[in-house]
C-alpha cells in the first residue's frame, strides 16, 4: 500500500466512527420521508404512493382479496397445464377465464374506490387523487 493510500485512509478514518458506514447505518423516519443516519447525515426521498387518508372496509377487502386468491390458484392450473403439455386451446379458454376474473377484480376495486376513495377526495378538495384514479382507469381499460 503506498504512503498516499494509506494517508487518504486514516483522513477517511478521522472523519467518521470506524463502526459506521453512512449508507448502511440505520436511519430514523421523521416523517416517513427524511432520514437522519447515524452520522447526522439527512436526506430526503419518496417511498412511493402517498397512504390513502381513509381505511378500507375490511368485508370489502377480504372479498378482493378472496377473489384473488382464486385467480392465483387458476394461473397456478393453467401453469400445470402447459408443464403437462395439455391441449393448447384448452388452456387458451382458461387464460380467458383468468382474464375475465381479474376484469371483475378491477371492476369491483373501481366500484369500491369510486364510492370511497373519490369521494373522500372529493370532500377534502384532492384534485390530485380524481387526476390519478383516471389516469389508473385509462391504463386499466
Amino acid at each position: 500500500m503506498s504512503e498516499e493510500t494509506k494517508a487518504t485512509e486514516m483522513q477517511l478514518q478521522n472523519q467518521k466512527p470506524s463502526n459506521i458506514n453512512a449508507f448502511e447505518a440505520p436511519h430514523t423516519h421523521a416523517d416517513g420521508t427524511t432520514h437522519t443516519h447515524a452520522d447526522g447525515t439527512t436526506h430526503t426521498h419518496s417511498h412511493g404512493a402517498e397512504p390513502h387518508a381513509h381505511v378500507h372496509d375490511p368485508a370489502e377487502k377480504k372479498r378482493q382479496l378472496n377473489r384473488l386468491s382464486r385467480a392465483i390458484g387458476h394461473m397456478q392450473y393453467v401453469k400445470r397445464m402447459i408443464e403437462n403439455d395439455e391441449d393448447c386451446a384448452q388452456v387458451l379458454i382458461q387464460i380467458s377465464a383468468i382474464q375475465s376474473a381479474l376484469n371483475g377484480l378491477g371492476k369491483q376495486i373501481i366500484s369500491e374506490h369510486i364510492t370511497h376513495c373519490i369521494t373522500h377526495a372529493i370532500e377534502d378538495g384532492d384534485t390530485k387523487a380524481i387526476e390519478e384514479f383516471q389516469h389508473a382507469i385509462d391504463k386499466f381499460i
